[in-house]
């Protein structure tokens, strides 16, 4: 009888959190409605809305006909990345790319902000003064795009003012300065003839790599770690953008959706636990809501809060010491991953992961079936909530309704979406069910590979061009 019981409370556990998880159509549809008015709301005026809609100033996007070689920086971690790239002319044609991964020494991470640019711009001298196409530049200053995926303020397209340090980072006097000059003295340091031609985040650099090669691509957004979304805006629609409008008329708008919020949001306790438990309580707390509930960062840590639940109101986990499961990111969303996909008939890779990583063991295959479970509902709702955001964006560009004439593209990168096949096949069955038939056949999703880098070197390249045209 206790056996039965415990497995009863148990199946009430994910019973409960099934409910709260609902999404229905609807409530989708109300959502991406909600996000469609906050874009309006933040494009209006600055602090206008949660959703920041920052202005990028990148007003010319690749088409193509890009041609030469130019250089990415792609600085977002621990590591960074630099990148070479030599584009082939109106073949649409990316002739050769290569790139070279850097560590960060953790004490530059902490140091002063002329160490640390200083070090990335001697590996990036490195970097060129080994190249084979040396000769290549024809006597022309060589021309970066830098992705700088931390909190900016930008006045233009080639340069921003650190707000504020994320992830590892903690060096204080860089935050208030200019980062692109700030790199770009420390080129000048090494004598690096370099010039910084953009200044972007991963979000807009996965919208250009994408446009390079389709010209219908109207957004670019990362499902990742964690998650954003950059698209392209009519620049007349931007009542905050102030002085003369670009000649192209266009301006990409890097919206810091996970800042989102509604009252429509599917929260549950566990949700609420994890907001005010926030590494940076009142700033992230309550305001990225949104972000929490469906990127990468967040579902494997859901997940364990229900286990716990599970486990301190239930036997079925039999008698464990819970010191592994109150962990907090003890489990991560590639281990949710990985027993949301197990196949196998006794689940035995969803044993393997309770016995390695929380310490649960000679679990019953109907146990390992509710982890499943639980692991689905999370994934679910995160995945039906990623499709209504961009039904969001559709509906604010007015391409959420049946235009065959109109072919509007989605370009999306993050491990999330390339490497968790039931969260992007989820994604794209949603977008369809908020579309409708109709208007779903010229809409498309595609995964949009290391835009962040290549991305930067295109728009470095677009931006050469329309100077040199100017």
């Amino acid at each position: 009888m206790a056996a039965a019981a415990a497995v009863a409370m148990a199946e009430q556990v994910v019973a409960d959190l099934r409910d709260k998880c609902e999404t229905p159509a609807a409530l989708l549809r109300e959502v991406a409605s909600e996000m469609a008015h906050e874009m309006d709301a933040g494009l209006e005026k600055e602090g206008g809305s949660r959703v920041k809609m920052l202005l990028s100033y990148v007003d010319k996007l690749p088409t193509g006909r890009e041609e030469g070689l130019f250089y990415g920086l792609d600085l977002g971690g621990t590591n960074f990345r630099v990148l070479r790239v030599q584009l082939g002319g109106n073949e649409k044609h990316v002739v050769n790319c290569d790139s070279r991964e850097v560590s960060i020494p953790p004490q530059l991470m902490s140091g002063s902000s002329s160490e640390l640019f200083c070090f990335i711009a001697s590996e990036l001298a490195k970097f060129v003064t080994d190249e084979k196409y040396a000769n290549k530049s024809n006597g022309k200053k060589r021309e970066l795009g830098f992705t700088f995926s931390f909190p900016v303020k930008q006045r233009s397209v080639a340069s921003g003012t650190l707000v504020k340090w994320t992830k590892a980072f903690s060096i204080s006097d860089a935050v208030g300065k200019d980062v692109v000059a700030e790199l770009q003295t420390a080129m000048e340091k090494q004598g690096l003839d370099m010039h910084v031609a953009a200044l972007i985040n991963d979000a807009v650099g996965t919208l250009a790599g994408a446009r390079y090669h389709d010209k219908d691509v109207v957004a670019g957004v990362i499902f990742g770690t964690g998650t954003n979304a950059a698209y392209v805006e009519k620049a007349n629609a931007i009542p905050k953008c102030e002085g003369e409008l670009p000649n192209s008329g266009d301006m990409v708008i890097n919206m810091e959706w996970g800042n989102f919020c509604s009252s429509h949001l599917p929260v549950t306790e566990y949700d609420q636990e994890l907001d005010k438990e926030s590494l940076n309580p009142g700033e992230q707390a309550s305001i990225s809501i949104y972000e929490k509930l469906m990127s990468g960062m967040y579902l494997g840590e859901i997940v364990r809060r229900v286990l716990l639940k599970i486990s301190l109101h239930s036997s079925i986990f039999g008698n464990i010491d819970h010191t592994k499961l109150k962990t907090y990111f003890l489990l991560r969303t590639p281990h949710i991953s990985a027993m949301h996909h197990d196949e196998t008939p006794d689940l035995k890779i969803v044993a393997e992961i309770l016995e390695e990583n929380i310490e649960i063991t000679g679990t019953s295959l109907e146990t390992r079936k509710l982890v499943v479970e639980i692991c689905d509902i999370v994934a679910r709702r995160a995945a039906r909530l990623a499709a209504a955001g961009l039904a969001g964006i559709l509906k604010k560009l007015g391409r959420d309704c049946n235009a065959q004439d109109q072919r509007s593209v989605i370009a999306i990168d993050g491990g999330l979406f390339e490497h968790y096949t039931k969260f992007r096949e989820c994604l794209e069955i949603t977008l369809g069910e908020l579309l409708g038939e109709e208007a779903s056949k010229s809409v498309a999703v595609k995964h949009a590979d290391d835009g962040s880098g290549i991305g930067a070197a295109l728009i470095a390249a677009s931006q050469s061009q329309c100077r040199n045209v100017e």
